[in-house]
């Protein structure tokens, strides 16, 4: 990450997480998962995405997110391939009727909305911004179709719960994809949830997902039979006439599907959503009350209700750099702790995401102790 020396700082091994992985995505991946796909790597891997068996993972996935999820009566879920960016891509051209409505206060949030503001055959949105480590109020906007924001920006750990504007007809899109599974929402407050499953569903890269109300897949077909032209892998109605069959459009990443149903499963078999956002918040806790109580760190989020139970953003002052820090534990085997690059602060950013163990938080809260003792 940097130039600098390094400090030879050893931290104790009695200190240490028993796994070292604290990304914000791409995250921590279970080794159960791992050797789970293993087992399967003859009668899975290498095979059509149009036959059995994978076709029985992606109604497997399917459901299972159904579950986790709590979908209301009607929701669908539905499958593609590329990822939360792609699907940015497939609303603007199949969920967007005229003009939409965006929160802007992270990375994240801000490139859906630029992506949208150069798409010819939209009117120029509207966009709300807020300074890092806040989110803009949610409010009705006249004149639009849709409003667009993440549950949780995942580059500031910022968090937005999902709530419906009073704007009969408009769409509620909600960027989940270091959400889904770690936070509490409700489902009825959105038509488009939708996520990639490399982070709080600790599978990998190259898919998304959405859970979609009626309402978004009415929209959705009634913008592909009009004369608006839509690339065939950003229609959302060709991804929902072949998530109906189990199946996406072209050849998904199999090692992703059967990861994050593993995952899911996981989650479904041990309580759900309440289960899974329950490891989070426990993480959360641990995590925001070290760096309330150290005079060397700090909460980046202010205020309590908008901070992050699935990335904590924590600053330190002055008299310690977090890139000498990040440089330490990463010499140690704790990876991936490094602040957002464009925000600019002397900030560590840890992912707490469900498969991450709150024993392992806890021990990550030792293991800096210990470096900012040896640093001063």
């Amino acid at each position: 990450m940097s130039d600098v020396t390094i400090p030879d700082i050893i931290i104790p091994a009695d200190l240490l997480p028993v796994d070292g992985r604290f990304g914000s995505g791409p995250t921590k991946v279970r080794p159960e998962a791992l050797k789970a796909l293993s087992a399967r790597a003859t009668d899975y891997m290498g095979t059509s995405h149009r036959r059995m068996p994978v076709r029985l993972a992606v109604a497997e996935l399917r459901n299972g997110i159904a579950e986790l999820l709590r979908a209301p009566d009607g929701y669908e879920v539905v499958l593609g391939n590329g990822g939360a960016t792609t699907y940015w891509d497939c609303a603007t051209f199949s969920l967007i009727d005229e003009r939409s409505h965006h929160l802007c206060f992270g990375e994240f949030s801000g490139k859906f909305a630029r992506g949208v503001e150069g798409a010819s055959h939209l009117s120029a949105p509207s966009v709300v911004t807020s300074d890092f480590g806040t989110h803009p109020p949610l409010a009705a906007v006249e004149g639009v179709d849709a409003y667009c924001y993440p549950h949780n920006e995942t580059s500031t750990g910022v968090m937005l719960d999902p709530v419906r504007v009073d704007d009969e007809g408009a769409l509620m899109l909600v960027d989940a994809t270091s959400a889904a599974g770690g936070l509490m929402f409700d489902g009825g407050a959105t038509d488009a949830y939708y996520f990639a499953p490399q982070k709080a569903m600790a599978g990998d890269g190259g898919l998304w997902i959405a859970m979609m109300s009626p309402a978004a897949i009415e929209r959705a077909e009634r913008i592909a039979a009009s004369d608006r032209w839509i690339p065939p892998t950003l229609d959302l109605k060709t991804a929902i006439d072949n998530s109906r069959k189990d199946q996406t459009y072209n050849t998904p990443s199999l090692a992703t599907v059967f990861l994050t149903a593993h995952t899911v499963n996981w989650f479904n078999e041990n309580g759900g959503l309440t289960w899974s956002a329950g490891r989070c918040a426990q993480s959360a806790e641990i995590m925001y009350t070290w760096a309330e109580s150290r005079d060397f760190a700090s909460p980046f989020v202010q205020d309590s209700q908008q901070r992050s139970k699935v990335v904590a953003t924590i600053d330190f002052d002055d008299t310690v750099s977090a890139e000498v820090i990040y440089d330490v534990l990463l010499a140690n085997g704790i990876v991936d702790t490094f602040g957002y690059r464009s925000l600019g602060r002397n900030q560590l950013r840890i992912g707490l995401f469900p498969a991450i163990d709150p024993s392992d938080v806890e021990a990550l809260t030792a293991c800096l102790d210990h470096v900012v003792s040896a640093l001063s």
